[in-house]
């Protein structure tokens, strides 16, 4: 399974997050990703934002709207998970 190591720039802290599944929407290209690999544990949907240098940025869906939209393709891709928002 993929691994995301992200950087907190106002701590310098790294946070792992494993890859669970990705899809494309309109677009956009989210992930799904936990903070365990194999355990119950929190899910978070990145959304990924491409800068003008070139660089990829994920963010965390925030919007309660997308949120579920994204979660319901999300538990369609992968049938033994249910997503609790």
């Amino acid at each position: 399974m993929e691994k995301l190591i992200f950087t907190d720039p106002d701590t310098d802290e790294e946070i792992q997050f494993y890859v669970l599944e990705q899809t494309c929407i309109a677009g956009i290209t989210y992930l799904l990703v936990a903070e365990e690999e194999e355990e119950d544990s929190f899910a978070y949907i990145l959304r990924e934002i491409r800068t003008d240098e070139e660089d990829i940025i994920y963010e965390v869906v925030e919007d309660d709207e997308e949120i579920r939209a994204i979660a319901k393709v999300f538990e369609e891709l992968i049938e033994d998970i249910d997503l609790e928002i």
